[in-house]
C-alpha cells in the first residue's frame, strides 16, 4: 500500500522539479491568458477569468512584464508555473514573460508549463525551449487520442516532459491506455484529485458527480482512482514517476506555504505576523468606504477622490500621533491608512476626530488583501 508523503500527497519515484518548488511554496502562479481551444466541463479557471484574454500573477491582476516581476519578488519566488488557458494561444507573451523572468531572477529559476496538445507543433516547441522553459506538462484529451502523438515532438528537446491530468471517476479505462500509451515517451506522469470548482464552467455536480462531503470541493473516488492507477503502473512494470496531487496538498501546503512567503515579502514594518502568514495590522477608513456590505463591488468604482482626500489626512495623523514616514502608509488599491494595531488603539478618539473610522484587520498577504476578521473600534 503506498503510503502518504508528509506533503499529503502520494507519489512513486521523485516528485518532478516543478512540484518540488510547489510543494514549498516556492513559484509563483503565472496566468497568461484566459484563451483556450477546449471547452472542458471541469474546468476549473474562475468566471472572472474563463475566456478572456487577461493575466494574474498570483491574485495581482498584471499587465507588463515589470508587474509580473514584481509580484514573483515580493514572494521571493524560486520559479514560476505558467497556466492558463492555455498559454500556447499567446505564444509570444508567454515566451517574452520566461525570458524576462529569467534575465532578472537567473538561469535557476525554474520555468514549467501547463498546456493542451491543441496549439503543440515543432515551431511552438521550439520558442518555449529557446526562452528557457524547463518543464512543459501536457494535458490531454482522456476521450480522444487525435492529439496523442505530438507529444513525440517535445521529446526532441533536452527539458523535463510530463503528462498532467484531473482524475475523473469513471475514466479508469482511458487512463489506462494514456499511461500505456506514454510509459516511455514521458518522464513523469502527475495526476490531480478532481476538485468542483466555484464557477459557470464546472458541470461536475450537474453530471451527477458527488463531492467527498459538505466541507469538501474534492470528488468522490478520484483519489481512489488515482491510488489504483499507480497500482497499475507498478504492476505493468513501467519505469514513470508518478505524483497524484492530492486536493488537500493544494490547500493546505502549497497555498498556504506560498501565503507565507508572500507575508515575508509583503509586511510593513508595523505588521504582524502569524504562523500562517495572516497579516494584523491598524486600519483608517473613511465612513463612506468601509468593510461592510457591498464593500468589494465599492472598490471597482473610481477612487481617485478618497485617495486625494486621505492623502491630506495622512499628513493630519502623522502630527497629531507624532509619526515616522515609516509608521504610515496610504494604501491606495483599498483607500485607507495603514499603521501599528499599537497605535491605533492608543489614539483612536484623536483618529475619530478627524473623521476616520479606525480598526484592527487581520487579512491575506495577498493582492486581494482578503480580510479574516475585522473590529472597528468606535
Amino acid at each position: 500500500m503506498l503510503k502518504e508523503n508528509k506533503f499529503h500527497s502520494f507519489n512513486q519515484g521523485n516528485m518532478p522539479k516543478g512540484c518540488q518548488f510547489c510543494v514549498k511554496g516556492e513559484k509563483l502562479v503565472l496566468f497568461v491568458t484566459g484563451v483556450c481551444p477546449r471547452k472542458c466541463y471541469f474546468c476549473p479557471v474562475s468566471d472572472e477569468k474563463y475566456g478572456k484574454d487577461v493575466i494574474f500573477a498570483n491574485e495581482q491582476r498584471s499587465f507588463t512584464s515589470e508587474d509580473v516581476i514584481k509580484e514573483a519578488e515580493k514572494m521571493q519566488a524560486k520559479g514560476v508555473g505558467i497556466t492558463g488557458g492555455d498559454p500556447l494561444a499567446k505564444l509570444d507573451r508567454t515566451t517574452r514573460f520566461i525570458k524576462k523572468l529569467k534575465e532578472h531572477f537567473g538561469k535557476d529559476f525554474h520555468a514549467h508549463l501547463y498546456t493542451s496538445l491543441r496549439l503543440v507543433n515543432d515551431d511552438n516547441l521550439q520558442k518555449l525551449y529557446m526562452s528557457g522553459l524547463d518543464e512543459i506538462r501536457f494535458h490531454p484529451d482522456l476521450d480522444s487520442d487525435s492529439f496523442w502523438k505530438r507529444i513525440d515532438l517535445a521529446t526532441k528537446f533536452p527539458w523535463e516532459v510530463g503528462i498532467e491530468a484531473p482524475l475523473i471517476p469513471g475514466k479508469e479505462k482511458e487512463f489506462k491506455q494514456l499511461i500505456d500509451f506514454i510509459q516511455d515517451k514521458v518522464m513523469f506522469l502527475n495526476l490531480n484529485e478532481l476538485e468542483v470548482a466555484d464557477n459557470s464552467q464546472s458541470k461536475l455536480l450537474e453530471m451527477g458527480f458527488k463531492t467527498k462531503d459538505q466541507f469538501s470541493y474534492a470528488i468522490e473516488g478520484s483519489l481512489e482512482l488515482g491510488l489504483s492507477l499507480i497500482k497499475y503502473i507498478k504492476e505493468k512494470g513501467y519505469h514513470l514517476k508518478v505524483h497524484l496531487c492530492t486536493a488537500k496538498l493544494k490547500d493546505s501546503v502549497q497555498l498556504a506555504e506560498r501565503i507565507k512567503r508572500e507575508a515575508q515579502g509583503t509586511k510593513k514594518v508595523f505588521d504582524l505576523v502569524d504562523n500562517e502568514g495572516l497579516l494584523t495590522r491598524g486600519a483608517l477608513y473613511l465612513e463612506e468606504l468601509k468593510p461592510g456590505v457591498g464593500y468589494r463591488e465599492s472598490l471597482k468604482q473610481d477612487q481617485k477622490e478618497s485617495i486625494q482626500k486621505l492623502n491630506k489626512i495622512l499628513l493630519e495623523v502623522k502630527e497629531n500621533l507624532q509619526l515616522k514616514d515609516e509608521d504610515l502608509f496610504l494604501d491606495t488599491c483599498k483607500p485607507r491608512i495603514l499603521l501599528s494595531k499599537k497605535h491605533v488603539k492608543l489614539n483612536k478618539k484623536k483618529l475619530i476626530s478627524l473623521g476616520l473610522v479606525p480598526a484592527i484587520v487581520t487579512e491575506y498577504p495577498t493582492a486581494d488583501q482578503l480580510e479574516m476578521e475585522v473590529e472597528f473600534l468606535t
